[in-house]
């Protein structure tokens, strides 16, 4: 047997894997474009080429989850999941590049085969669906209290009774952490979906307020700059009245004055109402 024989034969299906994706070319930001529009078209040729250019980002993400319990093509199997997810839902018109979209998708994807890989105990199906519940109430719920939390909390928010919740919590905080150096065990609540971010909305947002910057550019320069003061689209706060009288050189009344004149030229658009109802 050759020596190249040899190390052919040593290698891991990982390697044998890794070498095959290696072999599709990354895309630049116009062939990206280029592609995403065709996707959204129908053509789903094109669709697999988005995918197979990315399929490096999901080894890289899925890398951190590796444990002695998890194989490591089970976790890349579930992150080209959410990729492929990723590329039908990618709007190119969007000012994002695509793997920073996909990143998001991927990762859930990861998360979810993750607690239901680690759940010891497997639930009757009305648990299973309160369990759902749960994990998509809980990150807004700490993020409302600041603190993890209860199980009245969650009852209240998702409309089930204290008792259901706190047995699925209960039967669920089983669960052995992907860290293989962490000897606590983890609840699967730490590896639930995140609703807290996402991509789709969040681009949506900077679109219309990008808009409403083109909008705002129409006005005279001393109401833009009022309104843009006013509704927070200058510095990181709502800007008093008196504040900005002093950095214009005016009085209150004057700024009040100018900030109702622009805001009857522009409430005429209805789609400025959401940020100067």
């Amino acid at each position: 047997m050759t020596a190249k024989n040899t190390a052919q034969k040593k290698e891991s299906p990982f390697q044998v894997y890794y070498k095959q994706i290696k072999t599709f070319p990354l895309l630049n930001r116009e062939e990206e474009l280029s592609i995403a529009r065709r996707i959204q078209n129908g053509d789903k040729e094109f669709r697999q080429k988005l995918v197979e250019s990315n399929l490096r980002l999901v080894v890289k993400i899925a890398r951190p989850y590796i444990s002695r319990d998890i194989n490591f093509l089970d976790l890349i199997q579930e992150g080209n999941i959410g990729l492929i997810n990723a590329a039908e839902r990618f709007n190119p018109e969007k000012n994002v590049r695509f793997s920073t979209y996909a990143s998001w998708w991927i990762r859930q994807s990861i998360f979810l085969f993750l607690a239901n890989k680690r759940r010891i105990i497997r639930l009757p199906q009305k648990k299973e669906d309160i369990l759902r519940k749960i994990q998509k109430s809980y990150h807004p719920l700490s993020q409302k209290y600041n603190r993890m939390p209860n199980a009245s909390e969650i009852a209240d928010e998702i409309g089930e009774s204290k008792n259901d919740v706190e047995t699925v919590m209960a039967v669920t905080s089983n669960m052995v952490s992907t860290d293989p150096s962490d000897s606590e065990s983890a609840s699967v609540l730490e590896y639930h979906e995140d609703y807290t971010y996402n991509p789709e909305r969040i681009i949506l947002k900077e679109d219309s307020k990008s808009s409403t910057i083109q909008i705002l550019n129409s006005l005279k320069e001393h109401e833009k700059k009022i309104l843009m003061y006013r509704y927070q689209f200058i510095g990181s706060g709502k800007e008093t009245l008196k504040k900005i009288s002093s950095q214009m050189g005016i009085s209150p009344e004057t700024v009040r004055q100018i900030q109702l004149k622009a805001l009857r030229k522009i409430r005429v658009n209805p789609e400025l109402q959401k940020y100067f109802g």
